[in-house]
């Protein structure tokens, strides 16, 4: 599992996004994604560089937190 800190997501649209963005990869597993705590979990086997650089490719720069 990895989660990510999101720090500019911070609207419905942005959250919308990451969560599709992530969805997308395939291997990412389930999504979570808290707007209020702006972090995203994924369950799956994906590296947190291919998620971070999945989400910089649209905007949303990233880093892993656990």
């Amino acid at each position: 599992m990895t989660t990510l800190s999101i720090p500019d997501m911070t609207c419905g649209h942005c959250k919308a996004t990451v969560e599709s963005t992530l969805g997308a990869l395939g291997d990412a597993g389930q999504i979570s994604v808290d707007l209020a705590s702006r972090t995203a979990t994924a369950t799956g086997p994906a590296s947190p560089d291919r998620l971070i650089r999945a989400l910089d490719e649209v905007g949303f720069p990233a880093t892993a937190i656990g």
